[in-house]
């Protein structure tokens, strides 16, 4: 069985990041989302609020096909959380050179501490492919509209949170 975890802090999860986690089901025969606390992004939800909305828009994708969140946070590194949920793959989602410089760098380093675990990479849709979370963000503080970049529950926790 492959197993692929798809790692990433969704704070928030994006149309992107969805789009990623859908293509990914045909690449593995179960895809395990872990949804990691990094504190050093300080991000805008609590963890309980992304892995609560990363639940809610992958219902439908689960429902049809193998695909779980990690049923507890993790703060670990990557290859220690990829052996504890059994992937031998890792599942990245790239938008921009400037994604590949970052990721190139980090599976150099997995690597080394795992050469059984691969990369795979995907590229986010051409709708998606200018999506950040960060930006999302900015848009929404800033009373801007962001439903082409989100789901629709997403956007109104994103309003919620700021107005």
């Amino acid at each position: 069985m492959r197993v692929g975890l798809y790692p990433g802090t969704f704070d928030p999860v994006t149309l992107g990041h969805i789009d990623i986690i859908t293509r990914a089901t045909v690449l593995v025969d179960r895809l395990v989302i872990g949804v990691a606390i990094n504190r050093d992004k300080g991000p805008l939800f609590t963890l309980e609020e992304r892995v609560a909305m990363i639940e809610a828009e992958c219902a439908g994708i689960s429902a049809r096909t193998g695909v779980e969140i990690v049923p507890w946070p993790f703060e670990n590194l990557l290859i220690d959380c990829a052996n504890d949920v059994g992937a031998s793959i890792i599942i990245r989602g790239l938008r921009a050179v400037a994604d590949f410089e970052y990721e190139f760098q980090m599976v150099g380093m997995n690597r080394k501490l795992d050469a059984s675990i691969e990369t795979v990479f995907l590229m986010a849709g051409a709708e998606h492919q200018a999506i950040a979370s960060r930006l999302v963000k900015e848009i929404a503080r800033l009373g801007g509209d962001v439903s082409k970049f989100v789901p629709p529950a997403v956007r109104e926790a994103l309003t919620a949170r700021f107005f």
